[in-house]
């Protein structure tokens, strides 16, 4: 059976459900919202390219590498897509990636609360050691991000990547232990309470 299956994670700012093929449209106007796919330091699909996208995620998803998730905002409108990646189930290890949110919902607590969800599920359901985060060097919102969440660096991949572009991707890695989880959850819930995202 693969690791780990499929699963719809119920918060009150977000809701995570498996991707699926009829996602697309709702897909499309999301990430037409802040025109995402122009940033030059990370692969979010086009308008024209969102099918062909999901198909690859499900591909992936079939290889036993990935888990996608299309995200609906609390009021259950299409918000992005997020995954679990380079599953290890031998090693009990997943990275959370593969995440954009539509500019509506960027520095809200949907994206916290999605953390939670996800990091509640891998160390809680799924019994992980650790869980993973991976971004560009350039991409320094998204390092902003990963760090408020308690992630810790591990360091960075130099050259680690060619780009659509022909330029090399230093990617950057966090990443959170079992042991740690415990705290960063505290924290988590916190901030939600607070509304500090």
């Amino acid at each position: 059976m693969p690791w780990p299956q499929p699963v719809t994670l119920n918060g009150t700012h977000a809701r995570l459900a498996p991707l699926a093929p009829e996602h697309r449209d709702g897909l499309i106007e999301a990430v037409k919202d802040g025109e995402l796919w122009r940033l030059w330091y990370t692969a979010i699909p086009s308008p024209e390219g969102m099918e062909k996208e999901i198909e690859r995620r499900l591909g992936l998803q079939a290889a036993g590498s990935m888990l996608p998730f299309t995200v609906f905002d609390g009021d259950g409108r299409t918000a992005g897509m997020t995954t679990y990646m380079n599953i290890d189930a031998a090693n009990r290890r997943v990275e959370i990636g593969s995440t954009w949110y539509a500019k509506r919902v960027q520095r809200t607590a949907l994206n916290t609360e999605c953390k939670l969800m996800l990091l509640t599920h891998a160390f809680e359901k799924l019994d992980c050691i650790a869980v993973e985060f991976r971004t560009h060097f350039f991409n320094r919102a998204s390092r902003r991000g990963i760090e408020r969440l308690g992630a810790k660096l591990d360091g960075i991949l130099r050259s680690h990547q060619i780009g659509a572009g022909g330029a090399l991707r230093d990617t950057v890695v966090y990443s959170i232990i079992a042991s740690e989880w415990p705290t960063v959850k505290q924290h988590l819930t916190f901030s939600l309470t607070q509304k500090q995202v």
